[in-house]
């Protein structure tokens, strides 16, 4: 397998040029051309491409996943920058008037928001914090979401060891015939008691931070959800007023059992799920006038960018910020701030590792290095298939245990119909140090108060810290303050170190995590000129592939205005495709001629 050193060298054409995205941006169809960085050069339907499709259609999902993942993740990337307008479906929220009962569906209180990075945009280009929504009386901050993907894989395999123990229990029950019991343990960390009787039935009575359905649910305040692809589809519905007909989730919702491109096995017969609100591509749920508003393709990129979204970093390590970790292990903050884990099977394909640097790092003295973790393929294509290598993974500082816990009444969150939810997941404290105001509330104003506002099942911890001197407990909120957010693309990495000439303004000279570096297939987005093909065959130069309608040969010329169209086309003789940009009323389109090859 190539290095990834390799790798910066053969893409050495690419590492100079800059292929981030910053918070909130549109499109140079919408606005025209700007500085480097300063748009996405692609329209929402050059990113639809071939829409899913198969890991043998090229520019479809499931191809660029399987094959280039890193122009992938910055598919996804741009498409959490992107700034979505009302011709493309944005609003309303919730229902077709925003109107309703909030006590019936508290969605109602989230805000309008015409990107992801709207609500998640701090530190600039990240998929960060910032956003602030009243689905509670007291209102709930918007989490980062840097590390989600490991997040959502530990959550996972916990919660298949946590079944696979049940299973066992029911087992041993039904052939001694007597009732069992027996304490459940996933990755170090005690979910309490589960009692099986000789009948099979549970006693779920005695578990501890879950539900009854084993499930580990590491998202939302509350512990709701575990699969991104889920909350994707409700986040572009509740916080866009995009909705998404997603058919994994249709499949999953109906009780299928379904393997996202993403690899996370989405099973409707063990877990619920709610269905997609679009009931299909031309279902116009909120009656805006746009169906189809967010492809399915678009679902797909946005789920491998999360999986794959780097961790936070680590800054300024020095005796004192030691001594605060060592201090928060003595009076035991770290019994549910569990530090470290282990992913048995890593479906990331690379990680990314941040850390202070003043000798490498520009801006922020920070500095990542990037390591592939895939492996190639060959499967007869042009481009072999680029998957994960299924390795475990050390997650380092993470901090939580992935339990419900109830930390008193000063954590208690109010309901609009008056009812009061006490139990809150143990949020995971990478990158806290970035991340003030703090608690799911923002009603903390610094690390100190919302460590001293802990009560009920971490009281004991609280009371530890108000104890510690002064200096102690600075020691503390140092150690802290160094698990930081950054933003990736003013980050100087291995895959852009920048340059110590020039304007630290300019993207080139601080560097940046820049994923054309390792991007598998050069020029992705240009039209070949001509295209050799046979009749729904595979031609020298491409595979082309008629997805439906009756066959035809294509006389003249014709114009279409996505690849997801002109898959539609089925070529009834061999022969060349020629391609030719051209642009109609104000949109892009290609310009498709097919000649009989001469024999």
């Amino acid at each position: 397998m190539m290095t990834l050193k390799a790798k910066i060298i053969l893409c050495s054409a690419l590492a100079g040029s800059f292929v981030g995205a910053k918070a909130q941006l549109v499109d140079e169809s919408q606005v025209g051309s700007t500085v480097l960085s300063g748009a996405i050069t692609e329209s929402l339907a050059e990113q639809v491409g071939a829409g899913r499709g198969h890991v043998k259609m090229p520019l479809s999902s499931k191809y660029l996943i399987k094959r280039d993942p890193a122009r992938a993740v910055r598919r996804g990337r741009q498409l959490f920058q992107r700034k979505f307008t009302a011709t493309q479906g944005l609003g309303p929220r919730v229902t077709a008037d925003s109107v309703g009962d909030i006590t019936a569906n508290p969605a109602l209180g989230a805000g309008i928001s015409d990107s992801c990075a709207g609500g998640h945009g701090r530190p600039k280009g990240a998929a960060g914090f910032g956003g602030v929504v009243t689905t509670r009386p007291d209102s709930r901050d918007a989490p980062h979401l840097f590390g989600l993907g490991l997040q959502e894989m530990i959550a996972d395999e916990m919660t298949w060891s946590l079944r696979s123990q049940q299973a066992k229990l029911v087992e041993q029950a039904s052939q001694t015939g007597t009732s069992v019991s027996a304490v459940l343990t996933a990755k170090g960390v005690h979910f309490g008691t589960l009692s099986v009787d000789s009948n099979g039935n549970l006693d779920t009575s005695q578990l501890e931070g879950l539900d009854a359905d084993l499930r580990v649910k590491p998202f939302f305040a509350q512990g709701s959800s575990f699969s991104m692809r889920d909350f994707i589809v409700g986040a572009f519905k509740d916080e866009m007023g995009l909705q998404a007909y997603d058919p994994d989730l249709a499949t999953a919702a109906a009780g299928g059992i379904v393997t996202t491109p993403s690899g996370m096995i989405l099973d409707g017969q063990a877990d619920s799920f709610a269905a997609p609100a679009a009931l299909g591509p031309s279902h116009d749920q909120d009656a805006d006038g746009v169906v189809d508003e967010v492809d399915p393709a678009l679902v797909d990129f946005m789920e491998f960018y999360l999986l794959n979204y780097f961790k936070p970093g680590i800054g300024k390590q020095t005796a004192r910020t030691e001594e605060g970790l060592v201090k928060m292990n003595q009076i035991g903050c770290t019994s549910c701030h569990v530090q470290n884990f282990t992913v048995d099977f890593d479906r990331r394909l690379a990680d990314v590792e941040t850390v202070f640097d003043p000798v490498n790092g520009k801006l922020n003295r920070l500095y990542a290095t990037a390591t592939t973790r895939w492996m190639m393929v060959e499967d007869g294509e042009e481009y072999p298939l680029t998957l994960p290598q299924g390795k475990s993974f050390e997650v380092e500082n993470i901090f939580t245990d992935f339990k419900r816990h109830d930390l008193g009444d000063a954590f208690h969150e109010r309901h609009f119909d008056g009812a009061v939810a006490t139990q809150m997941i143990t949020e995971p404290l990478w990158g806290v140090g970035s991340t003030a105001p703090y608690g799911h509330d923002g009603r903390s104003i610094n690390l100190t108060e919302v460590i001293l506002r802990h009560g009920g099942e971490a009281q004991e911890q609280a009371d530890a810290f108000a104890a510690l001197s002064d200096d102690e407990q600075r020691k503390v909120i140092e150690f802290l303050q160094t698990l930081i957010l950054f933003p990736p693309d003013d980050t100087a990495s291995n895959l852009n170190p920048g340059s110590d000439e020039g304007s630290l303004q300019d993207p080139a000279i601080h560097g940046n995590i820049n994923l054309g570096a390792i991007f598998q297939i050069p020029d992705l987005g240009q039209l070949p000129s001509t295209l050799k093909i046979s009749p729904g065959k595979r031609g020298p130069n491409f595979k082309w592939y008629g997805s439906g309608g009756n066959t035809y040969e294509l006389q003249g010329s014709r114009d279409f205005k996505t690849w997801k169209e002109i898959d539609k086309m089925k070529i009834s003789t061999g022969g060349v495709l020629q391609f030719k940009p051209n642009t109609k009323n104000g949109h892009q389109y290609y310009r498709v001629r097919h000649s009989r090859e001469s024999k």
